[in-house]
């Protein structure tokens, strides 16, 4: 991924050096395993663990003669034990070392991603109790529909972040394990209570049925996460876009002191960090894709899916991290205009009332198709001439409901009175 969109703390999840620190740690762990079998000499493992991480730039030579990265990696390694180099990799394929080594690396990527996670989930609960009763109008279609609050709408995203988290712990759950069984999964040359101790010294679960592999369905998953979380901050972002339009004017991005909206046109304030996200979204549904097509493999294992989770899995991990960040800073910084929100919502003639009519004269006594047939006849003339609705309805011999009734209908209060159930049960929601 481009340094623009990398963070340096998952950065260095998915770098050169924490990926050979990690192989080190399982091929130590596997001769570790060998001694207390009484297969390996004690000395080996202690030996194997004192030597020095391996150098990237040495590796990279090596594999420059090897062609092969697991191969250079055993050989530096190797050379730079005091004694009992020759048990670096005994019994091992490479698989064995780097699919389990992938495994925590992912699993520590999924941490940190939670983490993120959390942090937007306590900003945006935040933000929807603090506006729990910023009046707004609701709009399905992009039309006008009926009142709402901006609260109401900040608490549907962070249910959904919520369900983003739980979604983010299956699937750590999913790929954080790992395979200590050869070179098509039958154990041939090492028992599985190697594979079980490495394992459980790394903290990830086994593998129960591998061929060369952990089997790619859990990093599809993981990748398809991934890509949902990142399809939730779209919706985030979208959203955003549309309310900060021109016309709408009812919430915006933060603006800096010294940004610039546009190189043309001073007057710009653009919704910058919102269609970054959007964009960014893309890219994750990509990754997800290229995950399910990494599932299907010839027999035991091919490498077709090695090339792509190269890049894949760390650019996904990379971008949604990026993304939540991006996306956390934004809501928290959010510009509410609660004025422009009212005057908008003023501004639609009492339309967005029409259903609390339909229902009080319904409770009158007219029929639905009756009720509806009235009410939409005048909501009609509202659109087109610019009059109130009420004040239409006030006049139409047809409609029987009281005053009170006619004035209670076209109050914001009538629509959310209920609504408080929705903030009673946020406030009870929490991620840790």
């Amino acid at each position: 991924m481009i340094e623009r969109y990398s963070l340096p703390e998952m950065k260095a999840v998915w770098s050169e050096e924490n990926k050979l620190r990690i192989w080190k740690e399982v091929e130590t762990l596997v001769v570790e395993a060998w001694a207390d079998h009484g297969v390996a000499p004690a000395g080996a493992a202690s030996a194997i663990r004192a030597a020095p991480e391996v150098d990237v730039t040495t590796w990279k030579e090596r594999e420059a003669v090897t062609n092969h990265d697991l191969a250079a990696f055993v050989d530096v390694l190797a050379s730079t034990v005091s004694e009992g180099g020759e048990w670096v990799h005994y019994g091992l394929t490479s698989s064995d070392v780097v699919d389990t080594a992938q495994g925590v690396m992912m699993r520590e990527a999924a941490d940190l991603l939670l983490t993120r996670v959390i942090e937007l989930f306590d900003v945006v609960k935040a933000k929807a109790l603090e506006h729990r009763n910023t009046v707004m109008i609701g709009r399905t279609h992009g039309i006008w529909a009926e009142p709402t609050t901006f609260g109401l709408k900040l608490a549907t995203w962070a249910f959904e972040v919520k369900r983003d988290h739980e979604r983010l712990a299956r699937a750590r759950g999913s790929i954080a394990v790992g395979k200590i069984s050869g070179a098509v999964g039958t154990y041939a040359h090492l028992p599985p209570s190697v594979e079980a101790y490495v394992c459980d010294r790394l903290g990830i679960d086994v593998e129960p049925a591998s061929s060369q592999i952990t089997h790619r369905d859990r990093h599809a998953e993981f990748l398809s996460t991934l890509a949902l979380i990142g399809a939730s901050l779209e919706r985030f972002a979208t959203e955003i876009r549309h309310l900060q339009r021109s016309e709408v004017g009812e919430a915006m991005e933060s603006f800096g002191k010294g940004q610039k909206g546009s190189s043309a046109m001073p007057h710009k304030r653009n919704p910058i960090a919102s269609e970054n996200t959007t964009g960014l979204a893309r890219l994750l549904r990509a990754y997800a894709m290229t995950g399910l097509e990494n599932v299907a493999l010839w027999h035991e294992r091919d490498i077709s899916h090695s090339s792509v989770e190269r890049v894949a899995l760390p650019d996904a991990c990379l971008v949604l991290d990026f993304a939540l960040v991006r996306m956390t800073k934004l809501i928290d910084n959010l510009v509410v205009n609660s004025a422009r929100m009212r005057e908008n919502l003023d501004s639609t003639n009492g339309l967005v009332f029409s259903q609390a009519v339909l229902l009080a004269l319904v409770e009158a006594g007219l029929s639905r198709d009756e009720a509806y047939r009235i009410v939409q006849r005048n909501a009609m003339v509202a659109w087109e001439s610019g009059i109130h609705l009420k004040d239409l309805l006030d006049k139409d011999p047809d409609v029987t409901i009281d005053q009170d009734v006619l004035e209670e209908s076209f109050t914001p209060e009538r629509f959310l009175r209920n609504a408080d159930v929705v903030f009673t049960r946020l406030s009870k929601a929490g991620l840790r």
